[in-house]
């Protein structure tokens, strides 16, 4: 690895002669731990010219170094950090320092404290990984995903990379999306009412700006995704918990007054249950009533192994007043972080706006790169594998569930990734994780998806997204134990 030529520079203020300067600038990057042994230096030729200095007087810098072995010279390939140069000192670590500002006062609106439930940024190393939003990285087909990177990375599409873009978004893109993806949900389209958003979340995010004023009210589902709980607190709207059953959402429980209704109808997150037709329409109906406007967040509507999905919302949709949400951060890879918006071209035109305000868009090369691998089939490729996957896991689970008796509460009826579980009542989940930690099993508590204050504290999920089939057996087995252990009866 070479040393970048542009930490170089000369102090003008130095007392003492320039190759003086020049050992001491190298010397103290080997002892500060900024140069590491083996390291390339800047040849004497090139590093006199960006210094603006003789070449001699680089050289017999780089001969003293030599001398006091803080250097060795390779041949004809140059000098390099000497691996018997000095070791770094180990310093204390800096101590912290007392702001002057007291940021009680000067912060006028706080984002942390959310309902958000913490997940391990070490979620690997545990060897029954049940993470829901986390993948299996040996199921993602990266060599083509590279081979379309490359082909981004193109002469073709250097403007794709290289240009802003402003408001809008990679066309290649939007024409996949208009062409195949809203289609297969029963959506048909413009290019004017389609914006490209950073996931799923920023899509929400984007929607409820626009859509909520703090005298504006909110319905969402009850338990809910807890993101979408967050995003809508920050609004400052008024919000009210809708419960779900069986069928999802219960559009006679949203009160009058309603002016946003947010829904999951295909995968109710986090039940997975899915809306039938006739709740749909009811629905649609009952938003018709409020004049209220409908987000739908469509998300793993892809991962169908069970049954097909039914066509989206928004496809029943006649007056427009369905905005709908998708994501290929899912299907492809959660770090993918790209999704997009689906309404009227007067909403859309004003989340664009917001938009360029915040990010302009979603990086150019990320576009087209998404663009490729879904237009050369590898997404489709890629979907049809993780279904096929997902359904011997799921049913790997579903025995092992049932084997230790454990309660499922919510299943969906065309596949997802996940399993949503009911404890008994006298078991706290958040417990329950950290037992289960100590014996290398992950879980998500179900406590974060419902109402604040709603004290329900015995639910919790099970991914089969992240860990593979043959250790789910044992996995279940390890949280059927600690269940027994918890529970009183």
């Amino acid at each position: 690895m070479a040393i970048s030529i542009d930490t170089f520079f000369l102090d003008p203020d130095y007392q003492g002669t320039l190759q003086s300067q020049i050992q001491q600038m190298i010397a103290q990057g080997i002892l500060s731990g900024r140069y590491s042994k083996g390291e390339k230096l800047p040849s004497s030729r090139k590093l006199a010219t960006h210094l603006g200095i003789s070449r001699i007087t680089v050289t017999l810098a780089y001969t003293e170094l030599l001398a006091n072995d803080y250097l060795n010279s390779r041949g004809r390939s140059g000098y390099f950090v000497s691996d018997n140069a000095p070791e770094p000192p180990q310093f204390e670590p800096t101590r912290k320092r007392a702001d002057a500002v007291d940021w009680s006062r000067a912060i006028g609106q706080k984002f942390t404290g959310g309902s958000a439930p913490t997940k391990p940024v070490d979620w690997q190393k545990y060897k029954y990984p049940f993470i829901y939003g986390q993948v299996d990285k040996s199921l993602f087909d990266h060599a083509n995903w590279r081979l379309c990177a490359l082909q981004a990375l193109g002469a073709r599409d250097f403007s794709a990379l290289t240009a802003d873009y402003y408001d809008q978004d990679d066309p290649q893109l939007i024409e996949f999306i208009l062409r195949h993806t809203l289609p297969r949900r029963g959506i048909f389209a413009r290019p004017e009412e389609v914006l490209i958003t950073v996931g799923a979340q920023n899509a929400l995010w984007l929607t409820a700006q626009i859509l909520l004023t703090q005298r504006r009210t909110a319905a969402i589902e009850d338990p809910c995704y807890h993101a979408l709980r967050d995003v809508l607190t920050q609004s400052r709207c008024h919000l009210l918990p809708v419960p779900v059953d069986r069928d999802g959402l219960q559009p006679d429980l949203i009160e009058d007054g309603t002016d946003v209704i947010f829904a999951t109808p295909s995968h109710q997150c986090p039940t997975s249950a899915t809306m039938p037709h006739t709740r749909r329409k009811a629905l649609l109906e009952r938003a018709r009533e409020l004049d209220a406007i409908i987000v739908e967040d469509d998300y793993e509507f892809e991962v169908s192994f069970l049954g097909g999905p039914m066509p989206a919302l928004k496809s029943l949709d006649e007056d427009g007043r369905v905005i709908y949400v998708g994501s290929f951060s899912k299907s492809i890879f959660p770090g993918l972080r790209l999704g997009y918006l689906v309404g009227s071209e007067e909403f859309i035109r004003e989340a664009r706006a917001l938009r360029a305000s915040v990010l302009r868009h979603p990086p150019g090369h990320i576009q087209r790169t998404t663009a490729y691998f879904l237009s050369l089939g590898h997404y489709d490729a890629l979907v049809r594998k993780i279904g096929k996957i997902y359904q011997k896991r799921r049913e790997v689970m579903e025995n092992a569930i049932n084997e230790h008796e454990l309660e499922i509460a919510g299943r969906g009826v065309f596949g997802g990734s996940s399993f949503w579980m009911r404890a008994p009542e006298d078991v706290s989940t958040v417990e329950l994780k950290h037992a289960l930690m100590e014996r290398d099993v992950l879980i998500e508590t179900g406590h974060p998806y419902f109402a604040a204050g709603a004290g329900i504290k015995n639910f919790y999920r099970l991914a089969y997204s992240s860990i593979s089939q043959d250790l789910i057996p044992e996995g279940v087995s390890r949280i059927a134990q600690e269940i027994s252990k918890l529970s009183r009866h």
